[in-house]
C-alpha cells in the first residue's frame, strides 16, 4: 500500500458511501488501484521526475496536481470494478485528461511546478534522441 494517498483524499471525488460501494467494504481493492494508478504515473513522469521522492511524500507535502490526477486513475479503475458497461462519462473523461496530461508531461510540453527532478546525470541517461518533422503533404490530386 502507498503512503502517498489517503482513503479521506477520495471525498473531493466521489463520496464516501459510493466508494464502498463499489468496492463492497473490501478496502484492499482500493489499495490495488492506488498502487495500480502510481505505477501507470511512474511510466509517464519517471524520466524527468523523481518518482520516489514524490509518491514518498505524506500530507501537506504532497504534491496536489499529481494526487488529484492518481485518484482520478484510481477512482476510474474502482468504477471499472463494478460494471464498465454503465461507467460514468464524467470518469472516462477525468481518466482520459489524466493520460492526456501525463503524455504532455512526458513529452516536456509541460512541466510540474514544486515537483523533485532527477539529478541531471539520471536525466540524461534516460533522453532519447527524436527526430520530428512535418506531416507528408500531398501536392496532387
Amino acid at each position: 500500500m502507498s503512503q502517498f494517498v489517503n482513503i479521506e483524499d477520495y471525498d473531493a471525488s466521489v463520496h464516501r458511501e459510493i466508494l464502498d460501494a463499489l468496492v463492497r467494504d473490501d478496502q484492499s481493492l482500493v489499495e490495488i488501484c492506488e498502487d495500480r494508478a502510481i505505477a501507470e504515473m511512474r511510466c509517464y513522469l519517471s524520466k524527468r521526475y523523481d518518482c520516489d521522492a514524490i509518491f514518498s511524500a505524506s500530507g501537506e507535502d504532497r504534491n496536489q496536481l499529481i494526487l488529484m490526477m492518481v485518484i482520478d486513475i484510481a477512482v476510474y479503475h474502482i468504477f471499472c470494478i463494478h460494471n464498465p458497461q454503465k461507467l460514468s462519462q464524467i470518469r472516462k473523461d477525468r481518466y482520459e485528461r489524466a493520460v492526456e496530461w501525463m503524455r504532455a508531461v512526458a513529452d516536456e510540453e509541460i512541466s510540474i511546478e514544486g515537483v523533485p527532478m532527477l539529478p541531471e546525470d539520471e536525466r540524461a541517461s534516460k533522453a532519447s534522441l527524436m527526430f520530428k518533422s512535418n506531416r507528408k503533404r500531398v501536392n496532387r490530386l
